[in-house]
């Protein structure tokens, strides 16, 4: 009988290639890992892991049984939520990986509202960029992701995900109190502040830069805390691109001026646990929060 956890561990040598990487990711110690590894080795009666150097790979028949793994785990996952289904308790963890601003404005009162009404439900947030937020839910150390993309921006849809549209908005140019700037192009040459490089911010700060105004600006504040951004721009240090949700028209000492762009911001979940209790009322729960703002 092969160990499911065991299972999880070598699915997880697959995504990530190191025995390090998969005890920084599940907080285990690398000996604990390798320990666990060796023994679903012993289990399966092969040789699944072989040395390539100073680093450890799978063999043939360690791909085989990762592949399998997948297979075996989501199966569990499915059979896992139908049977709390069936059971009807609206109980358990729901995990959630999410943004900035939507961690803020939609998960916080999203939770609030879980407490209330589902004390049974144990909601769980982590802050993610999308792409990330995304990958966590593929390798399933999340539950559900909220993740945004703008105008322009084709979607990363993937087989055997859920996604569903949560919210749109406006992303608006804001500019110190008084700029002149009437649109986008007004302010190719202006110093610009946005995201570290990599982020979502800096993405959409970039594409739109490029799209819209047909500039590369010059990007040299770089923060994570769209607060931060908006604090330069009202010092006159910088220009920037926020969404309505970070509510740049409430500070005083900026412009904010409409470009024509679009955000929309989405939920994904795994197809196999859609229909677990928990997570419906998690995913309930956001649409109400994000009906605050339409």
């Amino acid at each position: 009988m092969l160990d499911l956890h065991r299972l999880r561990l070598l699915r997880e040598f697959r995504r990530r290639g190191t025995i390090a990487a998969v005890a920084q990711a599940l907080s285990y110690s690398p000996s604990t890992v390798s320990h666990q590894l060796g023994e679903l080795q012993v289990e399966a009666g092969v040789r699944l892991l072989e040395r390539d150097g100073r680093r450890l790979r799978l063999t043939e028949a360690g791909h085989v049984l990762a592949r399998h793994a997948e297979v075996l785990l989501a199966r569990l996952e499915q059979a896992e939520a139908e049977m709390a289904a069936a059971a009807g308790a609206v109980a358990g963890v729901v995990r959630v990986a999410a943004f900035q601003t939507a961690a803020v404005h939609l998960v916080a009162p999203a939770l609030a509202a879980l407490a209330r009404d589902h004390p049974g439900v144990r909601g769980e947030i982590t802050e993610l960029e999308s792409d990330q937020a995304l990958d966590a839910l593929l390798r399933r150390e999340t539950d559900l992701a909220i993740c945004d993309d703008h105008d322009g921006r084709p979607r990363r849809e993937l087989r055997g995900l859920t996604f569903e549209d949560l919210y749109a908005e406006r992303v608006r140019l804001v500019v110190p109190r008084g700029h002149p700037a009437r649109e986008l192009a007004d302010v190719a040459g202006a110093t610009w502040a946005g995201g570290h490089r990599g982020t979502s911010h800096e993405r959409l700060v970039r594409e739109v830069c490029l799209a819209k105004g047909g500039f590369q600006p010059d990007l040299r504040h770089r923060a994570t805390d769209l607060l931060v951004l908006l604090a330069l721009v009202g010092a006159g240090q910088a220009v920037t691109l926020l969404p309505d949700l970070a509510g740049p028209e409430r500070e005083s000492s900026v412009d904010v001026l409409d470009i024509g762009v679009g955000r929309r911001i989405f939920t994904v979940v795994r197809d196999d646990g859609l229909s677990r209790p928990a997570l419906v009322a998690t995913r309930a729960a956001l649409r109400t929060a994000a009906a605050r703002f339409t």
